[in-house]
C-alpha cells in the first residue's frame, strides 16, 4: 500500500502563524470529577511539526488531558494555549481529531460520512468529496465508498474515520491510539501518512499505549501518572540520560553466565534472544567473555534501554 502516491495537500486555509510558537502549551492544568483528581496541575509543551507522544498506563489522564485540549471540557485549573493563543472555539477547525473509540454512523455510506465530517469543518461539498475519494484511493478502498459503515470491518472503519480526521487538512492533529483493528499492512499505510505530514510541518499528537510505536514514530513525549508528568522532553535525550546498561544477546549453548549476579542485574528471555541488565559498575566486556566461553554467541549488541523499560521503571518508581 505504500506505494500509492499521497493525495495532493490542499493549500491550507490557516492563518499565518510564526515557526516559533509552541503547538500546545499545558501550564498547571487540573481537572476533578469530584473528589477523583484526574489530572494533576500537568505541564508540557508541543512544539511545532513532529509526532509528540503521550503516554502512560490506564487511568493516568491521558484521556481527560485530550477532552480538555479539544475543548470537551474545562479545566478546573491552569491555562491551555494553542498556536500562541489561549484555547477558544475558533481553533476547532484547526484541530483533527480520532478518538479510541469510534464515532461513526453506522447507516451512512462512506463517501457521504466523508462529506459529512468535512463539511462539519468548514469544506465545500465538492472539495469534500474531491478529498475524500482521493484520500480512498490512498487507502485502497474506493471501491467501498458507497457501503455503508455498518458493512465495513474494524480496520477499514478505522480508515474512514481517520480520512475523516485528516480531511480538512488540520494544523494540529490529535490520534487517540490510531493503528487499533488495523492489520500489519495498513498500519504501515497509516504509519507513512502520519510521517509525511509530520514532515510536512504538521503537529501530531498520538496517544497510544503501544511503546514500540512511540520509540519508532515519536520525538518528544510525555509520560503521566496519577494525571502528573512523570517525564516529558527529547525522547533521544530521556533514552541518553539512562545510559547503556542494556545488552541484546542471541546465543545458543549454556545460558549459565545470565547467572552471574556481580555481572547481571535482570534479564528477559523473548525465546530467540535474551536482554540483559548489566549490573551497576559491571564492565559489558566482561560479560562477553563470560558468555563466549559458555555459548556460542550471533549478537552481542549494547543498547540503550527501551522506552517500554523506561516507562515501567518510571511508573514503578512514582507508584512507590
Amino acid at each position: 500500500m505504500s506505494s500509492v502516491q499521497s493525495p495532493v495537500a490542499p493549500p491550507s486555509n490557516s492563518a499565518p502563524h510564526s515557526v516559533a510558537e509552541d503547538t500546545v502549551q499545558l501550564t498547571g492544568v487540573r481537572k476533578c470529577y469530584d473528589e477523583f483528581v484526574a489530572v494533576a496541575d500537568l505541564t508540557l509543551t508541543i512544539h511545532p511539526g513532529g509526532i509528540y507522544g503521550l503516554l502512560g498506563p490506564n487511568g493516568a489522564g491521558k484521556t481527560s488531558t485530550i477532552r480538555m485540549l479539544m475543548g470537551i471540557t474545562i479545566p478546573d485549573a491552569g491555562q491551555i494555549t494553542v498556536f500562541g493563543e489561549p484555547l477558544g472555539r475558533a481553533h476547532m477547525d484547526q484541530f483533527g481529531y480520532l478518538p479510541e473509540e469510534r464515532g461513526l454512523y453506522k447507516k451512512m455510506k462512506v463517501l457521504d460520512h466523508l462529506v459529512f465530517l468535512g463539511q462539519l469543518k468548514g469544506l465545500s461539498s465538492t472539495e469534500a468529496t474531491k478529498r475524500a475519494n482521493s484520500w480512498c484511493e490512498r487507502f485502497e478502498f474506493s471501491s467501498w465508498v458507497g457501503k455503508k459503515i455498518e458493512e465495513l470491518s474494524k480496520g477499514m472503519q478505522q480508515k474512514v474515520q481517520f480520512i475523516g480526521a485528516i480531511l480538512h487538512d488540520p494544523r494540529l492533529i490529535i490520534m487517540d491510539e490510531p493503528f487499533t483493528g488495523l492489520d500489519p499492512a495498513n498500519a504501515v499505510a497509516l504509519k507513512d501518512v502520519l510521517l509525511e505530514m509530520a514532515k510536512s510541518g504538521k503537529t501530531i499528537l498520538l496517544s497510544t499505549h503501544r511503546m514500540d510505536q512511540v520509540e519508532r514514530l515519536c520525538q518528544s513525549i510525555c509520560l503521566i501518572n496519577h494525571g502528573r508528568a512523570v517525564l516529558e522532553g527529547d525522547l533521544n535525550q530521556i533514552k541518553a540520560g539512562y545510559g547503556r546498561q542494556n545488552i541484546q544477546i542471541k546465543y545458543d549453548g549454556d545460558a549459565r553466565f545470565l547467572q552471574e549476579k556481580r555481572l547481571v542485574q535482570s534479564f528477559n528471555d523473548y525465546g530467540n534472544y535474551v536482554e540483559v541488565r548489566l549490573a551497576p559498575g559491571a564492565d559489558s566486556q566482561e560479560l562477553l567473555r563470560l558468555a563466549s566461553s559458555h555459548a556460542r554467541l550471533d549478537r552481542f549488541e549494547v543498547m540503550e534501554p527501551s522506552l517500554e523499560e523506561i516507562f515501567i521503571d518510571v511508573v514503578g518508581k512514582s507508584n512507590a
